[in-house]
């Protein structure tokens, strides 16, 4: 018993995520936002992105393999699957599981790449020390921390029918810590991934089991329904001081 197809899906453009870009641009140390990360709704954009994302889904499922639906707690990602399905015409529930919830970063919340250096000068050096990946903020998850939780999902898979495709609607971190699980790959070639190519809002992206039992990379990043639909693709991919770039 085991899944046969995994698809990942980023959640739609969010208010949070506009936040954070306008703090960026006006280099500013604290990321204006009214609401805990779990309460982060999508955008205006964000939700027509998911409902473009619906004519992806049709797509992918117009087979007959059976299909469970997962999702992140977090408002912007649930809202995405419900925006999608419904856009595709597909009444499925979505199982909302709280190990594919973002990357939780303790005292660095809301703080910009300059925030984390003014505020918490040690955590910056101590990061350049530690790296990207096991560096933990106190009161955070290191990328590290983020994979044991995608490696028990993961390992809940082979308790679905066999033959099941697994689409799961999470965030970038999730989504390149699934492809390090699946992929077996090392903390270089994770950070590669991450520093060359952000996760898209709305992207799709598609791994298969081989009948070895191994995951086969079939797709990375399409966002071909949100250009069929004649919508801006936006990356947000974040502040280097927290995601995993070079």
């Amino acid at each position: 018993m085991s899944a046969a197809e995994l698809v990942l899906v980023r959640h739609g453009e969010s208010r949070g995520n506009i936040a954070a870009a306008a703090a960026h641009a006006a280099d500013a140390e604290v990321i204006d936002i009214d609401r805990r990360d779990a309460d982060v709704e999508l955008s205006e954009l964000g939700q027509d992105q998911a409902r473009a994302l619906g004519a992806g889904l049709r797509t992918l499922l117009a087979d007959d393999r059976p299909t469970l639906v997962w999702s992140s707690p977090y408002v912007r990602a649930r809202q995405t699957a419900e925006l999608a399905l419904a856009a595709a015409g597909e009444e499925r529930p979505v199982l909302v599981d709280e190990r594919l919830r973002d990357r939780e970063l303790g005292v660095l919340d809301l703080l910009t790449t300059k925030g984390v250096a003014n505020r918490y000068p040690e955590e910056a050096e101590r990061r350049r020390w530690l790296g990207k990946f096991f560096h933990r903020p106190p009161g955070g998850e290191s990328w590290a921390d983020v994979v044991l939780r995608v490696r028990s999902f993961v390992g809940d898979l082979a308790a679905v029918p066999d033959g099941t495709r697994a689409v799961v609607v999470c965030h970038d971190a999730l989504v390149l810590s699934f492809r390090y699980v699946c992929e077996r790959l090392d903390e270089a070639g994770i950070l590669a991934v991450g520093a060359s190519t952000p996760v898209l809002n709305v992207s799709i992206t598609q791994l298969v089991r081989e009948p070895d039992l191994t995951w086969r990379l079939a797709r990375f990043n399409d966002v071909a329904h949100v250009e069929a639909a004649g919508l801006p693709v936006t990356t947000h991919g974040g502040e280097g001081a927290v995601h995993p770039r070079a």
